[in-house]
């Protein structure tokens, strides 16, 4: 199952994030998804693991596991790379043994002060917070972004953690629109007008935090995930699912791509066997008065500035 990009490519509605998967782990589990059905990886120079992940891919190309045209990979640009576009695209590519990518993100609406080409640090000034570049504006990144496809480097640019107001002035500015806006989205944090919004202008969304974040965003910034939700539990009983594959199932009802991040077998094979029930109108109804406006991503923890204000 596939959404059509507004550039005609297709993206498949499920995807796995490898996002805090370990170096030695990623070739067991990449294959593993690749043989439960997962067609579509989302990736990121900041995830610090692009080349475990092109050794992996290359082994599945290599040995027929999967035809190199059947799989949608996605990678993002580091703040700290944005006044280094062509550079910092050239090395994830490289990174991940790739001629082309399917889609490319700008993985945070701010520039950074450069930190080297693909080492994706966040430099921290005097004050302890993140070390703004104001020499590089968004628009010049998008153009940069423009020319990746202009070489055949990318099929499809994006955006990530744009709200509406940026969102709309990436339109404003783009000559090739953005076909993707990844955020975070899941039934405590829902963003209507956000998703309305893309949606209205032939941008996919994109949810980079389907479940909440689980475990992973409560380690790192102490937040409360949905999946522990009364209401949620009891339409995982009624439907006979789990909780995960309800809020997955959910969030491809409102026409978003999900990507949820696992690393473990067993929770891939779940996340993946979403296709097979339907949420009833009520059903939908009943998660949309969960929302909380709830956001359990927070990197002004490490930046300590809110880039969300």
């Amino acid at each position: 199952m596939a959404i059509t990009l507004n550039n005609g490519f297709n993206m498949p509605v499920i995807g796995l994030g490898v996002w805090r998967m370990e170096g030695k782990s990623i070739k067991h589990l990449l294959t593993s998804a690749i043989k439960i059905g997962y067609r579509h990886f989302d990736c990121a120079a900041h995830y610090k693991n692009e080349a475990e992940v092109g050794e992996a891919l290359k082994e599945a190309f290599e040995t027929g596991l999967v035809k190199r045209e059947d799989i949608f990979i996605t990678t993002k640009i580091w703040n700290s790379d944005h006044g280094h576009v062509l550079e910092a695209c050239k090395d994830s590519l490289k990174k991940l043994q790739l001629e082309y990518l399917d889609l490319y993100l700008v993985h945070f609406p701010i520039a950074s002060n450069h930190t080297g080409v693909g080492t994706t640090r966040s430099a921290i000034n005097e004050e302890g917070m993140l070390d703004i570049d104001t020499t590089v504006s968004l628009e010049t990144t998008w153009h940069a972004m423009e020319e990746l496809v202009s070489l055949g480097l990318v099929r499809s640019i994006g955006i990530s953690n744009y709200n509406i107001l940026l969102t709309r002035d990436c339109l404003a500015y783009s000559k090739v629109k953005p076909a993707v806006n990844q955020i975070e989205t899941h039934p405590y944090f829902q963003r209507e007008s956000l998703v309305k919004f893309c949606q209205k202008h032939d941008i996919c969304v994109t949810a980079h935090t389907p479940l909440g974040g689980g475990v992973a965003n409560t380690d790192l910034f102490g937040s409360v995930s949905c999946l522990d939700d009364p209401v949620l539990k009891g339409l995982a009983e009624k439907h006979k699912k789990t909780v995960a594959q309800v809020v997955l199932q959910w969030g491809i009802q409102r026409n978003i791509v999900v990507i949820p991040k696992s690393s473990k077998i067993e929770r891939l094979q779940e996340n993946f066997q979403v296709f097979d029930f339907e949420l009833t109108k009520e059903d939908m109804e009943l998660i949309k008065s969960l929302d909380r406006k709830y956001r359990t991503n927070q990197p002004a923890k490490s930046w300590a500035i809110d880039i969300y204000e």
